[in-house]
C-alpha cells in the first residue's frame, strides 16, 4: 500500500476494533438520514462506502476454483461480549488464526448481523456471523457463517447467555469461549474481495463464505433481534466485476 492508503487502512482497522478515541467518528444508523445510502457522505473518512469493491454482495455466478482448504487453528479465546450499538461482538484474546493460501491471519473478534448480510443465488439468511482476522500488515480477511431457522445452537448460547442488553454494556465470560463451535463441519467456502460492510467501508478486506449454513432457534435470533431492536444489515452492493470463487 501507499503511505497515505496503508495510514487510512489502519485507522479504519482501530474503528474496527472498537480502539479509535470515542466520539471521533460521525454517528451513522441502518435507517434514516444517516443509514447505508448516506454513509459516503457522512465524513470524508467514509468516501469508500461509494466504492466499486463494496460488500455485502449476492454470490452468484461462480467461477469453479478448487479452492484450498483454509487452515483453522482456533482455541477457546472469546473473552467478553459488547454491545456497541450496531451488534454485539465477541473480542479474542491472542493466539488462534487461519491460514490462506499459507497466508496467516489473527482472529481478533466476531460479532452478528441479522438478517444477513451476504446472499447466495439471492437467497438471504436469517443471521451471519463474521470473524475477524487481521494479518502482521493490518489486512483484513472475514470468516462468514450463515444461519438457518432450527434447532439451538450451542455456541450461541455461550455468548447469549452474557448478552449485554444496552448500548455501551460490556460483560466477561466466567471462560474463554471457543470460537470454533461457529463453523460448520464441512468448511467449504466461496471467496472473493469486498469490503468492509460498516463505515468506513474500507476496501481490500478478503471474504471467506462458508458454503454450509449451521443452525439458530427462533428464540435465539428473537433475543438478538431485541437487543439491536432493528436489522443490522448493510443493503446488497453491486458486485461488479468481481469474480465469486468456489
Amino acid at each position: 500500500m501507499g503511505g497515505m492508503k496503508a495510514m487510512m487502512f489502519a485507522a479504519s482497522v482501530l474503528v474496527l476494533f472498537g480502539l479509535a478515541r470515542a466520539g471521533a467518528q460521525p454517528h451513522w444508523s441502518y435507517s434514516g438520514a444517516d443509514g447505508p445510502e448516506h454513509w459516503a457522505g457522512l465524513s470524508p473518512h467514509y468516501g469508500a462506502c461509494s466504492g466499486k469493491n463494496q460488500a455485502p454482495i449476492n454470490l452468484a455466478g461462480f467461477i469453479e476454483a478448487n479452492l484450498e482448504p483454509i487452515a483453522f487453528s482456533y482455541r477457546a479465546g472469546g473473552d467478553e461480549i459488547l454491545n456497541n450499538g450496531h451488534t454485539v461482538q465477541v473480542s479474542y484474546a491472542a493466539g488462534s488464526s487461519i491460514a490462506v493460501d499459507g497466508h496467516v491471519f489473527h482472529l481478533k473478534q466476531f460479532h452478528f448481523h441479522a438478517p444477513s448480510e451476504n446472499r447466495v443465488n439471492g437467497v438471504s439468511f436469517p443471521m451471519e456471523a463474521h470473524l475477524v482476522h487481521v494479518d502482521k500488515d493490518g489486512n483484513l480477511a472475514v470468516v462468514a457463517v450463515l444461519f438457518r431457522r432450527g434447532e439451538a445452537n450451542e455456541a450461541l448460547a455461550e455468548a447469549w447467555a452474557k448478552m449485554p442488553r444496552r448500548n455501551g454494556d460490556r460483560h466477561a465470560f466466567p471462560s474463554r469461549i471457543d470460537a470454533a463451535g461457529l463453523l460448520p463441519a464441512d468448511r467449504v467456502y466461496y471467496r472473493f474481495n469486498g469490503s468492509l460492510t460498516t463505515p468506513p467501508c474500507s476496501e481490500g478486506v478478503l471474504w471467506l463464505v462458508m458454503k454450509n449454513p449451521v443452525p439458530v432457534s427462533q428464540q435465539q435470533m428473537e433475543k438478538f433481534a431485541g437487543t439491536i431492536e432493528q436489522p443490522n444489515n448493510r443493503p446488497i452492493q453491486p458486485r461488479n466485476a468481481r469474480a465469486v470463487l468456489r
